[in-house]
């Protein structure tokens, strides 16, 4: 039998034969919820025919920015079912990045929370979108209401593997963000390496306790428990107390660094509350080796990190079997498929053990930027690899590990932060002369964003004011935990920023001593 190429026809093909065994269960609803195998399949139908109905333009955009809530995941599955490209939005975004996102994307849908839905619908029909609904994670909202009304049978839209899916914006060094453009084929190329790699298998528990709105909740997570028929645990927060308390029900969990460190200060995170537990995924951001050597000696388990980015999914992982393989620090072997070489600046091949520019290749691979052509051909070789930005090494074994980012990019608690978008907004701010803006180790985020700020000739700034201005402006988790205030930048000779400098000055900001 052969396979499909469409990713929503695969996943429904991996539905198990008895529709009525419960696939999701909510942990942190005032009430348990049980959605079937069946109601995902007859919720999924229902917004797919709502979709439908509004005689949308074939692989229209779906901009959707909600909390998480099981709805929001039958919503993303509804959009690949009636063949549509899913756009999905950090419900952390504000006024100003969503309309760029939404001018940028010129989607035919937005789907909003409630609560923003006097802001983001003249915003959205000012910029061309005829469609916006409402969606909360209460099971309430103008979207469900208007898909009660449709029919619970769908015919799924065929689409070819180089379709588009899915566009997951990423901010760029020049602080526009960029619309990543992932195909059927690379979701589902990577899903099913996944599925065999980490060992997925009937009868897996998820706790599901990410976001849903990029690579990591949205496409790895799901994607593993959907394609192995798996149940999902799910929470639409994080609570380390009530994770912890079921993961006795469970065998899979994924987690960025932050969530781990959060459970290790939990006394209820013990052996015995690890036992029917198989398997713990780290990744987003950079797992200290001390969260690392702590998670082993509490819980028995030793993590598995990996590495990937919104232009890839997953493109390396520590080994699934044997646990003694994997080593803290690297983020394990290329997946099966995917190419991996290490170059210098003049795009030379570096030996093992040597740091340079990270290259992937692979069918996982994005198909490039939305919309903007030139920047693709900048972010791709003559032969077809991508430059990834990071910077990092291979050794002798053929394990990868990661040094740096060659682009600044921060990873604070698994959320991609781009300086020169902070420092854009910083540079605007009345009495603020120049800003730099960089990220500094953190116990807890992996990373902290940091900001040292030169004032203006005779002006006087407050930090905690110009941090409460950004708080209204931006994403919560792209503003500084601390702002400082010099006199200067440290510069070299050609008058460049040196941001290596002002890391080392400002690293031990946030260790205790």
């Amino acid at each position: 039998m052969t396979r499909s190429n469409s990713l929503f026809a695969a996943l429904r093909a991996a539905f198990p034969a008895d529709l009525d065994q419960v696939a999701i269960e909510t942990a942190d609803t005032p009430a348990p919820l049980h959605y079937t195998w069946r109601d995902l399949e007859r919720g999924t139908a229902m917004m797919a025919n709502l979709l439908r109905s509004l005689e949308l333009p074939a692989l229209s955009r779906v901009a959707v920015q909600v909390d998480k809530s099981v709805e929001a995941l039958m919503l993303y599955l509804a959009v690949l079912r009636e063949g549509h490209v899913y756009l999905p939005l950090n419900s952390a975004y504000q006024a100003a990045e969503v309309e760029y996102f939404i001018g940028n994307a010129e989607p035919a849908v937005v789907v909003c929370a409630s609560r923003n839905f006097g802001w983001v619908s003249p915003l959205a029909f000012r910029l061309g979108t005829r469609n916006v609904f409402t969606l909360d994670d209460d099971r309430s909202g103008t979207l469900l209401a208007r898909a009660a009304l449709q029919s619970d049978t769908h015919e799924p839209v065929r689409r070819r593997s180089d379709d588009l899916a899915a566009i997951l914006y990423t901010s760029g060094t020049t602080g526009r963000s960029k619309g990543a453009m992932l195909t059927h084929g690379n979701l589902l190329a990577n899903a099913r390496v996944l599925n065999d790699y980490w060992g997925w298998r009937p009868g897996d528990v998820l706790v599901h306790a990410l976001p849903i709105f990029h690579v990591h909740g949205l496409f790895v997570a799901s994607h593993g428990a959907l394609l192995s028929g798996s149940r999902m645990i799910w929470f639409n927060r994080f609570d380390p107390q009530a994770v912890i308390a079921r993961l006795p029900e469970a065998s899979v969990f994924m987690g960025v660094p932050t969530l781990y460190v959060r459970m290790l200060a939990e006394p209820a995170l013990t052996r015995a509350a690890c036992a029917t537990m198989r398997l713990f995924i780290s990744g987003s951001a950079p797992l200290l080796l001390d969260t690392f050597t702590q998670w082993q000696q509490r819980t028995g388990h030793t993590l598995l990190e990996r590495y990937g980015m919104s232009e890839t999914v997953m493109l390396t992982s520590n080994p699934f079997s044997p646990a003694s393989a994997r080593r803290g620090g690297t983020v394990g072997f290329p997946l099966p498929g995917v190419g991996l070489r290490v170059h210098d600046d003049q795009e030379r091949p570096l030996p093992a053990g040597e740091i340079g520019g990270i290259q992937v290749r692979g069918p996982n691979v994005f198909e490039g930027y939305w919309r903007m052509p030139g920047k693709t051909a900048e972010e791709f070789t003559a032969d077809g690899w991508f430059r990834t930005g990071d910077v990092g090494c291979v050794d002798a074994e053929g394990r990868v590990s990661i040094v740096g980012r060659s682009k600044d990019l921060v990873i604070s608690g698994g959320f991609n932060v781009y300086p020169a978008e902070i420092e854009g907004w910083l540079n605007d701010m009345p009495g603020v002369a120049e800003s730099a803006v960089i990220g500094v180790p953190h116990a807890d985020f992996g990373e902290a964003v940091v900001a040292v700020v030169v004032p203006r000739p005779g002006a006087t700034l407050d930090s905690q004011a110009l941090i409460d201005a950004l708080k209204a402006r931006i994403a919560h988790f792209k503003v500084p935990k601390a702002l400082v205030l010099a006199a200067e930048l440290p510069r070299n000779t050609m008058g460049k920023v040196q941001k290596n400098r002002l890391r080392e000055q400002h690293q031990a900001l946030f260790i205790a001593a």
